[in-house]
């Protein structure tokens, strides 16, 4: 099993009444990371997938929940958007049943950040986990290791059932891609087009690295402009893609209107065109390059709960800095 850096930062704060919520793609290893987390704690798992724990906690009351979780000093709720109203029952949970500690793991924040934030404001530490970084990978496999597989990891990505089975990459990859990929996204309320969703994200995959036009999107794919935006959020909070801004301090010359749009993983985006190619043989070598540091600075800087404002520079003269980053007013540059 690759060790994953979050376990190192959730662990300390177990046992100090606050919830703790892991939200992340699907099939990044959350509910592993969860049984790490909970084992030999006198834990209760409750899976949401089950129609009986949804049920169960759809219609809680604070009776009915104590019943459920008995001695239990931990609780973990699996998937847990899959519950109507979940937040008021974690809620319930966190503020009067004090013996248990709370886990939380959703696998998408459309509906579930809706859901908790208001009713456990300043009662959950929140947490990301992204596919595998470059520094689980090499305190896994080493630093020699990582480096000779470097290509691979750049066309087939970092979930960990890609890395950790060599030559199933593209099978796998395909599943991914399908119906994992879409499955939260496709049960959501403001899915009206869900075979938009399919040509948005092939044009965005086609574009990654550069600036991106929700005008020329919108004409592209025949919907008006709104509904790009629409959708591209709804891709960002399903964690398949995520955006960078402008840096513009309302100078005239400076771009301010587009966007760059990176995928989490570069293997997904790879699926979703079709080309595993070797990087000496396509023609986007260079854009992947970029998007695999751009995912691999997002998840160092979450890991190391580091908070900064993150853009791309641009002038219409052509000038540019490829990713820029704010710390308190200071400001790092970076080229790839």
């Amino acid at each position: 099993m690759i060790n994953r850096e979050l376990f190192s930062l959730i662990n300390p704060k177990l046992s100090n009444g606050k919830a703790i919520i892991v939200l992340g793609p699907r099939q990044t290893g959350k509910t592993t990371l969860l049984h790490s987390l909970s084992q030999n704690k006198g834990r209760l798992w409750l899976n949401c997938d089950d129609p009986t724990v949804r049920d169960m906690l759809e219609n809680a009351n604070l009776a009915s929940l104590k019943t459920l979780i008995g001695p239990a000093k931990l609780v973990v709720v699996d998937e847990a958007q899959r519950v109507k109203n979940i937040g008021l029952t974690l809620k319930l949970i966190t503020d009067e049943i004090n013996q248990c500690q709370l886990i939380v793991s959703g696998s998408s924040s459309l509906d579930l950040a809706n859901e908790i934030n208001e009713p456990l404001t300043g009662r959950k530490w929140e947490y990301f986990l992204y596919p595998i970084s470059w520094k689980e990978l090499t305190t896994h496999f080493g630093y020699l290791q990582s480096i000779q597989q470097l290509e691979q990891r750049i066309i087939f990505g970092m979930y960990p059932e890609v890395v950790t089975h060599p030559g199933n990459e593209k099978e796998l990859l395909t599943q991914l891609a399908g119906s994992y990929l879409y499955k939260d996204l496709l049960s959501f309320r403001g899915i009206r087009k869900p075979e938009l969703l399919d040509k948005l994200l092939k044009a965005l995959a086609f574009q990654i690295g550069q600036e991106v036009s929700y005008n020329e999107l919108a004409n592209t794919l025949q919907v008006d402009k709104k509904t790009i935006n629409d959708y591209i959020y709804l891709l960002e909070q399903a964690f398949i893609i995520t955006r960078l801004q402008p840096l513009s301090r309302n100078l005239r010359n400076e771009i301010s209107t587009t966007r760059k749009i990176y995928f989490w993983d570069t293997g997904i985006r790879n699926a979703v065109i079709g080309n595993y190619a070797s990087l000496n043989s396509r023609n986007d070598t260079g854009a992947l390059w970029e998007n695999f540091l751009i995912a691999e600075r997002m998840k160092y800087l979450h890991y190391s709960s580091v908070i900064s404002n993150r853009f791309f520079w641009r002038t219409h003269a052509q000038q540019q800095i490829d990713y820029v980053e704010e710390h308190d007013g200071k400001f790092s540059a970076f080229e790839f």
